[in-house]
């Protein structure tokens, strides 16, 4: 049921009728977007801060612009709430029953008003300049207007696509939302330049926009519906690359989110509704985190290197006890593997970590530079596995991108135990690089018959008999329900792209059907790799893992069923065969 049938964005189906209200309209309608962007958020969770802080530049943009004719695309698109109430998705906002509708991230499929499935940082102005060449080549003369934060300046693609859009003859217009913040505080010399702009009321001199040959109009508050409306005016159909840079405030309007932005970027129901706790127990990121801090007061010379996302893995307050020993290099996943492997270069011990969702942005350094020089890289990589995110933000992709390239070793530890020893051996090792794939689904505390070395992989077998169920990690638990309900052997494999050769010869001797399970893509997976291997010996192989799709806020249920990831669906499968 609508919560707000009086207010005045019930009447907005779509930019047009947008340009038919008053300036204190436009303004209530502000206030209206952001009380629901709380009460949404309260409900059920989402990005918070940065959708506050750019409601009046959305209201201003659709107020000028003509879109879906005119494009703005979108950097991330996790600031889009306000864009989506304006073009015809309000009900998503205004009834609790529809709250799960919309996707949190641009979605061309979604509506015409959304021209990508956006999700990570940095392209939209690369993205804008392919626009901008197609649109003058096709003899058209739309606007096309990227938008992109500071904190998304942080990342490469950024400049690359600075450094072509300011030779663009024609249109190209690129705001640059100023608000002091990434997901964490901003850093580099990118902080130093913006602030002198906004210090001098964008008249400094050492302006890194217009020595690059843009036209650059400055913003002191971004955040006044009269003054944006004004600029977008100014700027609205000119015929040369243009960069308006404007100043917001992360957070506007909700006093807790001004105090802490980094915590109010992504908000759980449970923060805003003030139930969240701190974790009592152990957890996968705690144990990786206190690992680093026992080998560091141990004499190791390790540090822990981020890419803008502490909270993401718990780790302001060893950022705060430890400074000498971390660094955070802003959203630039391929800054924070290349810094890596020159720190490894000479002889300190670097240990990143970084979100399987993000890693994909630095496949050519996981290759190149560490893996192609085979430097002792450490990495922990969180938020994998099959998830219920949207597709922009799976965390499917990471064993195939560092399983698959020669000399890394990618470990799954099965419980917390295993993990610390995991990566207390990677830190004290110095040969190739070694990634550990963080439990995200539950996992015991201790388990047994854990070892200090891993250098070499030899498979943990529990015996059974006909049937060996190989489980990976994470879903080791699941192949124990498998195991304990049919009597088969349990394997756990240790690495996701090691193979037990010998130990895989035994089990296809001593078992009719071979199971392998793993919380990931089946395609080229541990399961594939075991399947190959034994394609030559008299054994049936089953693989379960997640089919080569893109889930898009799937429910978790729903996509185990789909997969036939279940204990019953399993053994269903094997008495079929046996």
């Amino acid at each position: 049921m609508n919560k707000h049938p009086h207010y005045l964005l019930n009447q907005i189906s779509g930019p047009d009728y947008l340009k038919k209200l008053t300036l204190p309209q436009l303004e209530t309608l502000a206030e209206e977007i952001r009380t629901l962007i709380i009460e949404k958020d309260t409900a059920v969770g989402g990005h918070f801060g940065p959708d506050l802080g750019i409601v009046e530049m959305t209201i201003a943009y659709h107020y000028i612009f003509d879109a879906p004719k005119d494009k703005l695309i979108w950097d991330v698109s996790h600031q889009t709430y306000p864009h989506k109430m304006l073009t015809g998705r309000a009900q998503a906002w205004l009834d609790p029953d529809h709250y799960e509708d919309v996707s949190p991230y641009t979605d061309p499929n979604e509506s015409p008003y959304d021209y990508y499935a956006v999700g990570h940082t940095s392209t939209s102005i690369a993205l804008a300049t392919g626009m901008a060449k197609a649109r003058d080549l096709l003899g058209n003369h739309e606007n096309i207007t990227a938008l992109i934060g500071d904190g998304a300046m942080t990342g490469g693609l950024a400049y690359e696509g600075l450094n072509n859009a300011a030779i663009e003859p024609h249109n190209l217009a690129i705001v640059v939302n100023d608000n002091q913040w990434s997901i964490d505080k901003n850093v580099g010399g990118l902080v130093t330049a913006l602030k002198k702009l906004r210090d001098t009321n964008g008249k400094s001199p050492e302006n890194p926009f217009t020595a690059m040959g843009f036209d650059y109009h400055y913003v002191a508050d971004g955040n006044d519906i009269a003054t944006m409306i004004a600029a977008f005016q100014q700027i609205k159909d000119v015929d040369h690359p243009i960069l308006l840079h404007i100043n917001t405030l992360k957070g506007k309007g909700y006093t807790p989110a001004l105090k802490d932005e980094e915590a109010y970027h992504w908000a759980s129901a449970d923060l805003l509704s003030g139930k969240d706790k701190a974790a009592t127990s152990p957890t996968a990121n705690s144990v990786a985190i206190t690992t680093v801090e026992d080998e560091i007061k141990a004499g190791k010379q390790a540090m822990i290197i981020n890419a803008a996302i502490p909270r993401s893995f718990g780790l302001d307050e060893f950022k705060n006890n430890y400074p000498d020993h971390y660094t955070d290099v802003g959203i630039a996943e391929q800054e924070s593997v290349a810094f890596a492997a020159g720190f490894a270069k000479e002889g300190a011990i670097p240990v990143l970590f970084e979100n399987s969702s993000f890693l994909q942005r630095a496949f050519d350094q996981l290759s190149h530079d560490v893996a192609a020089n085979d430097l002792p890289v450490v990495m922990v990589i969180g938020n994998n596995g099959i998830t219920t995110q949207s597709k922009t933000h799976l965390g499917l992709f990471d064993q195939v991108l560092v399983a698959n390239l020669p000399n890394w070793i990618y470990l799954a530890p099965t419980s917390l135990t295993e993990e610390r020893a995991m990566l207390k051996w990677a830190i004290s090792q110095r040969q190739h690089p070694v990634a550990i794939k963080l439990p995200t689904k539950p996992v015991p505390e201790d388990s047994t018959n854990i070892l200090t070395d891993y250098s070499t992989i030899h498979y943990q077998v529990t015996p059974g008999k006909n049937v060996a169920v190989i489980a990976l990690g994470d879903f080791y638990q699941l192949g124990h329900q498998v195991a304990a309900k049919i009597g088969a052997t349990l394997v756990n494999p240790l690495a996701a792209n090691i193979l037990d050769k010998a130990t895989l010869d035994k089990l296809a001797q001593e078992n009719q059907v071979i199971v392998t399970i793993e919380d990931d893509l089946i395609d080229a997976g541990l399961g594939q790799k075991i399947a190959s291997y034994l394609g030559n010996k008299d054994v049936k192989v089953l693989n379960y893992g997640q089919k080569r799709v893109y889930t898009d806020q799937l429910p978790l249920e729903t996509n185990y069923h789909d997969n036939h990831l279940t204990a019953n669906q399993i053994i269903s499968d094997l008495n079929s065969l046996l």
